[in-house]
């Protein structure tokens, strides 16, 4: 490791304890440590308003058209302490990094340059309270398919109607697929959008037009004029700016930078619209980061779609074996045009609502691209149909499109080099006016590398961020006994994991052409709701209810091929507050949250439990109810917004030691989650395990800090048995000066989840004592002392009054805020705060609580050299580093969990498939 600066390589500035450098191709701290980084992407919700996820139609557009929703709320709620159970979690899982995606809509929703600065305040709040865990952050500012009024997120309302769209009739004429209005607006049922067919949005009109327009607008749109600038600098000048703003209030706050947020993400997988596009008679024929599924226009039917003329089209599925053909379609719009009339804008093209200043030159009622003499359309004909693969110099010259047809030499339009690029550069020069030292998160769009960028841009501080994901996993909601790459169909799950490893090999070895720089990958995961949701218990008369073992082996591949030689920081993909069984992540029907409500009493080991005495946990259909209606229940029923009180108006019918107990809504109002979060300090295993989903798979151990580099991290999930080869050289003797640490040493997280205690397993009965409860509400500061533990003993003042076992969390350190007044019969009162919403007079979290505690784990552990200790969760290993000249040492170390792996349940039945192909080698010749 080259030796680390004492100054920042931007501003000269001496560097702080928790400053983080990016050199010799990783993260490293300011003792020397290599660092991996990993975590979550907190939160998908956060693409919606809270109470407006995306399968909700009323007040959809008529919000939108005044000015919007705010997003306060998003991630967390910070106001009921809510906020600390699922921050808790996370960092009890050993994560110590988040992704935190923010819209552009967020910021500016309520009009052009008009910013809510209550959302970003709030941002302000919600990242303090991260900071209070531990977590290093890095800001994500999300899209998905350009907005949730195109099917997806990101941009604001009003940038549709700035460039010339009609939103009412967007899914007329299929320019985008729209959740709430799926299939269609007049009949819609959003339960039944197909798995991924939101991405499929990248092939249709409006994304194909908009992003163009925003990447590439001045070159082939330069008559789209609007506050007398072209529609590019318009849009990116905004967009840029918006961010801009968050960044400049992350840096007001004062205590946020370097020690919680450390850099920003650039725009969330950008497409490349139509640029490069070689001929819009056609679709390629290879798979890209367009999905063929569902209704497959080409870019000269999708034009003429928008302008009301029906198509017939390709229909494509998506199967075992990927995408194929299935005949076609007819898409009729019968007339409506997506173009907005000119009647929406002043005969001076001034905007009523929004206030901007259309050109004379850009006539709207039409479609842009016909405008441009890309076709005709009074016959449909396309007139120029490479307009989109000529650069610049060509594109706007129609002599010299007639010569390139003549010649038969056409030259290609390279997007990322040429419209990425410098978008990138320019939101990276905004963000360091703010932050000067933030590190740059670098993503293209999906499955292109990052393309050379010049030192005086990186500054030193860079990463390379892309995104990975198992495509047939994902999109056929199946782990398969088969996979394939690019250059074979592999089959059985050691090739699969083989070949998944090596794909990440490739992407890490991209970063070279950045320099030697990191890389993290920003989204990686697996969706839960695979198998028509079998694990929710509603296949197979319930057989299956809290069984994640698929997704658990089809995340484990994932996570998997990112230890290994690769070593790789990552963000998965992702952490919902809300999800829930029926909506998922609450957008477009995807369902890769780690942790869900509807899984709380299902998976683990809790106190919702029935009373059956098969001791399964309550039935899945008892809960499968949001805001007390049904699944059976009318479509027209499920686009109705809940009303505010209605999380607390049902019950699910389970027993308590024969008593009556709350469900889990009720749970979730104030007075119920300060009694749930009064019990956390009973078990820190269950409160772990109990709502996580798959959670042996990421919660994995890992060297969180390491003196030297990881030559090899391996992971057995069945056997618990870890790993770690680590390569040390002389250079890689620490500076014990720069951490705010007595003694450095290397740092591997040792997950509870597979290394628990066996006093943390035992059985206790599920009935607490007469009056616990109340008992419990009630506990002053001095009742709520930090347990004791010796041997199998385990007590405190507060746990001995309710033996249950209950979703806890780590040993609290007691702290009331001093401006809390708690009534003692419900835990809570008032603040004065600019929010109204009551917060919770309970003890706050200390995460280091954890760190501190004894007897968590129960580990076996041989190094080749060296000494070690455990703290919490935490392994500590000291090892001596080279001399100068005695050349690189190597160091193991192995841990196993004394007892063996931890055994909850039966593993599922196999397929004849899997018994030939087991996990350690496949029988097939």
């Amino acid at each position: 490791m080259p030796r680390v600066p004492k100054t920042s390589p931007i501003t000269g500035d001496p560097t702080s304890s928790s400053f983080i450098h990016t050199l010799d191709c990783n993260f490293v701290d300011n003792a020397g440590r290599t660092l991996l980084l990993r975590g979550v992407n907190l939160s998908g919700s956060s693409k919606a308003p809270v109470d407006h996820p995306s399968y909700i139609l009323e007040d959809f557009w008529e919000a939108a058209e005044n000015g919007g929703s705010s997003f306060i709320g998003r991630p967390l709620n910070i106001d009921d302490g809510s906020a600390d159970v699922h921050l808790a979690r996370l960092r009890g899982w050993g994560f110590n990094m988040l992704r935190f995606p923010v819209t552009w809509e967020a910021l500016e929703h309520e009009g052009p340059g008009i910013y809510d600065y209550d959302f970003m305040d709030y941002t302000v709040r919600v990242l303090r309270k991260c900071k209070q865990y531990g977590f290093k952050i890095y800001m994500d500012p999300h899209q998905d398919v350009w907005s949730r009024f195109t099917g997806g997120s990101g941009a604001p309302f009003w940038t549709l109607t700035a460039c010339g769209f009609d939103h009412r009739n967007i899914s007329a004429t299929q320019a985008a697929i729209v959740h709430c209005e799926y299939p269609t607006p007049e009949s819609p049922e959003p339960a039944s959008l197909p798995a991924m067919i939101w991405s499929t949005n990248y092939g249709r009109l409006f994304s194909q037009t908009i992003f163009t327009l925003f990447f590439a607008g001045k070159h082939f749109a330069p008559k789209c004029i609007i506050d007398g600038k072209n529609i590019q600098d318009y849009l990116q000048e905004h967009y840029i700016e918006a961010m801009g703003k968050m960044a400049d209030r992350i840096r007001d706050a004062g205590d946020l930078l370097e020690s919680c947020v450390i850099g920003w993400d650039s725009m969330n997988e950008p497409y490349e619209g139509l640029c490069g596009w070689e001929d819009l008679n056609v679709n390629p024929n290879k798979q890209g980061s367009t999905l063929a599924k569902g209704s497959h226009p080409t870019p000269a039917q999708s034009m003429r779609l928008g302008m009301g003329e029906a198509q017939t089209v390709e229909n494509w599925t998506f199967g075992m074996f990927g995408p194929s053909r299935s005949g076609s379609v007819t898409i009729d719009p019968q007339g409506k045009k997506v173009w907005a009339d000119p009647s929406i804008e002043g005969p001076d093209g001034v905007h009523p609502k929004w206030g901007w200043r259309r050109d004379q030159g850009w006539k709207l009622g039409t479609c842009i691209w016909a405008e441009h003499g890309v076709w005709d359309v009074r016959t449909g004909e396309i007139l120029r149909p490479n307009y989109f693969r000529l650069p610049p110099d060509y594109s706007s010259h129609p002599e010299l499109h007639i010569v390139i047809e003549q010649s038969g030499i056409v030259p290609e339009v390279e997007f990322v080099a040429l419209y990425w690029r410098p978008h990138w550069e320019a939101f990276s020069e905004r963000i360091r006016r703010s932050h000067p030292e933030a590190i740059m998160f670098i993503q293209p769009p999906v499955f292109s590398p990052p393309p050379p960028i010049s030192p005086e841009a990186l500054k030193g501080r860079a990463v390379s961020a892309p995104h990975y994901y198992d495509g047939l996993t994902l999109i056929t909601r199946h782990w398969n006994w088969f996979n394939a790459d690019a250059l074979a169909i592999k089959i059985g799950e050691p090739a699969i994991r083989k070949s998944i490893q090596e794909q990440l090999g490739i992407i890490k070895s991209d970063a070279e052409i950045l320099g030697p720089y990191p890389t993290l990958i920003g989204e990686i995961g697996t969706p839960f709701d695979m198998d028509s949701k079998r694990s929710y218990g509603w296949t197979d008369n319930g057989r299956y209810q809290g069984d994640y073992s698929r997704q658990e082996r089809a995340l484990d591949a994932s996570l998997n091929a990112a230890d290994g030689p690769n070593a790789i920081n990552y963000t998965i993909w992702t952490y919902c507050p809300d999800s829930c069984h029926d909506w998922g992540d609450g957008w477009n029907m995807e369902d890769l949250s780690l942790w869900s409500e509807d899984d709380v009493g299902i998976t683990g080991r809790s106190v919702y439990m029935n009373g059956n005495g098969n001791g399964k946990s309550v039935s899945s259909s008892s809960q499968r109810t949001l805001y007390g209606i049904g699944v059976g229940s009318s479509q027209a029923m499920l686009l109705k917004k809940p009303p505010p009180s209605s999380e607390s108006s049902y019950k699910m019918t389970s027993t308590l030691g024969g008593q009556s107990s709350s469900s889990l809504a009720t749970m979730k109002t104030a007075g119920g989650r300060a009694e749930l979060m009064m019990r956390w300090r009973e078990n820190q295993y269950d409160f772990l395990t109990d709502g996580a989903r798959a959670v042996k798979a990421f919660a994995r151990p890992w060297p969180t800090k390491l003196v030297g580099r990881a030559v090899d991290i391996q992971f057995d999930i069945s056997k618990t048995y870890f790993k770690l080869v680590v390569n040390v050289r002389e250079d890689d003797k620490l500076d014990v000066d720069g951490v705010d640490e007595e003694d450095p040493a290397s740092e591997i997280y040792v997950p509870l989840v597979h290394y628990a205690h066996e006093r943390l397993l035992a059985d206790r009965p599920l009935t607490p004592s007469p009056g616990s409860t109340r008992d419990l509400m009630q506990a002053g500061p001095d009742d709520l002392t930090e347990g004791n533990c010796e041997g199998d003993e385990w007590s405190s003042k507060a746990t001995s009054q309710f033996t249950s076992r209950v979703p806890s969390s780590l040993n609290l350190n007691v702290d009331i805020p001093p401006q809390v007044q708690p009534d003692p019969a419900s835990a809570i009162s008032e603040v004065n705060s600019p929010s109204p919403t009551p917060t919770i007079a309970i003890p706050s979290i200390d995460w280091l609580g954890m760190a501190s505690d004894k007897n968590l784990v129960d580990v076996d552990v041989e190094v080749s050299d060296g000494r070690w200790e455990v703290q919490g969760q935490t392994l500590k290993w000291w090892y001596d580093v080279p001399h100068p000249g005695e050349g690189d040492r190597q160091y193991t170390i192995e841990i196993r969990r004394i007892g063996g792996p931890i055994k909850m349940k039966e593993v599922e039945e196999e397929s004849w498939v899997e018994k030939l192909c087991p996990p350690d080698g496949c029988n097939i010749m």
